[in-house]
């Protein structure tokens, strides 16, 4: 049977209320207490129950981290990191999957079950109506990954999806493309969205190109892999900005298994810099978004929210950068 705080109490010599307090941070012990009740707690195994706590505290330490793209590689390191740096910090993740999920109250009733602290929402493709819900609820929240707003209404941290738009746009002009395709994820998401924009902010100023642009079902490896075979049955374009590291992994398949090579026939550039993109078999060249800063940043925001749940929102870009591998033809030499 576990040990008990009672136990913990009688071997200390001290009441249990102070062998609470030891373990509730920021109550008030003193010294010759706490060192009696953890000598105590030491040579019983006594481990505080962390739910027992929270009826007294009122704090659960459960933050909810949901997201809707459990296919895509690039979540589970995301996931992986957020859920290490939560319990780095005494927090506890409870994961929410909200894939097909389309009316933002659901998502609010589910979590609200578990009585968490605050919510983490990471997606780029989940509408901000989701945040918001959470916002209206009452439950601190911040949107990692979500859109930029200059007067945003819940923390917003990411990137600046319009300016890596504009960096693919840049990479690819530089390498004398003239026939450029753009191949993003879902048409509806405003990642998809505002890479396109800036995409094709520098690309329509420029003469002689040949443009088009294509939208794959979701981001994932069959969805790019099943647009670019699409594309393959007429003329493609010599390069593609795929919107999506994992819809460039897809879309390099669809070529190979046309025959054709990359960089050879058609060059590729992705964005993520997703852990699987540096492989030697991948080998992508992609934009880089600087995952752990952004985790660390909604991380910081939430906590302090806790603390402050009336602060006022912000937004928390992060710059990008291009990681060149082998997928376009080398930059010219200057």
């Amino acid at each position: 049977m576990p040990v008990t705080l009672k136990e913990v109490a009688e071997r200390a010599g001290v009441s249990r209320s102070a062998v609470s307090r030891t373990f509730t941070a920021g109550a008030s012990v003193s010294p010759k207490t706490r060192r009696k009740v953890e000598k105590a707690a030491i040579e019983l195994g006594y481990q505080p129950n962390a739910l027992a706590s929270s009826l007294t505290t009122g704090r659960t330490k459960l933050i909810g981290l949901i997201s809707n793209n459990f296919h895509n590689p690039l979540f589970l390191e995301v996931f992986d990191r957020f859920t290490r740096s939560l319990q780095e910090r005494g927090l506890r993740p409870l994961l929410v999957n909200l894939t097909d999920e389309t009316d933002p109250a659901n998502s609010v009733r589910l979590v609200q079950q578990y009585s968490v602290d605050g919510v983490i929402v990471a997606s780029s493709t989940l509408p901000p109506e989701f945040a918001l819900a959470f916002r209206d609820a009452g439950v601190p929240v911040v949107h990692s990954f979500g859109r930029f707003l200059s007067n945003p209404g819940v923390h917003v941290v990411g990137i600046n999806n319009v300016e890596c738009g504009r960096m693919a746009a840049r990479t690819l002009l530089e390498r004398g493309y003239r026939r450029i395709g753009f191949l993003g994820g879902p048409e509806s998401a405003t990642s998809t969205i505002d890479r396109r924009r800036g995409f094709f902010d520098i690309l329509n100023s420029v003469p002689e190109l040949q443009l088009s642009e294509s939208f794959a079902a979701a981001y994932s490896f069959d969805a790019g892999r099943a647009e670019m075979l699409r594309l393959l049955e007429s003329t493609p374009a010599e390069a593609y900005f795929c919107g999506d590291d994992v819809l460039s992994v897809g879309a390099l398949s669809a070529i190979q298994t046309c025959g054709l090579s990359v960089p050879g026939d058609i060059g590729i550039i992705g964005l993520n810099d997703m852990q699987i993109a540096g492989w030697q078999n991948i080998n992508l060249t992609t934009i880089r978004q600087p995952i752990q800063q952004i985790i660390d940043s909604c991380i910081e925001l939430v906590v302090a929210m806790l603390d402050d749940p009336n602060r006022i929102p912000e937004a928390r870009l992060f710059s990008c950068q291009i990681i060149e591998r082998g997928t376009l033809r080398p930059p010219p030499e200057a």
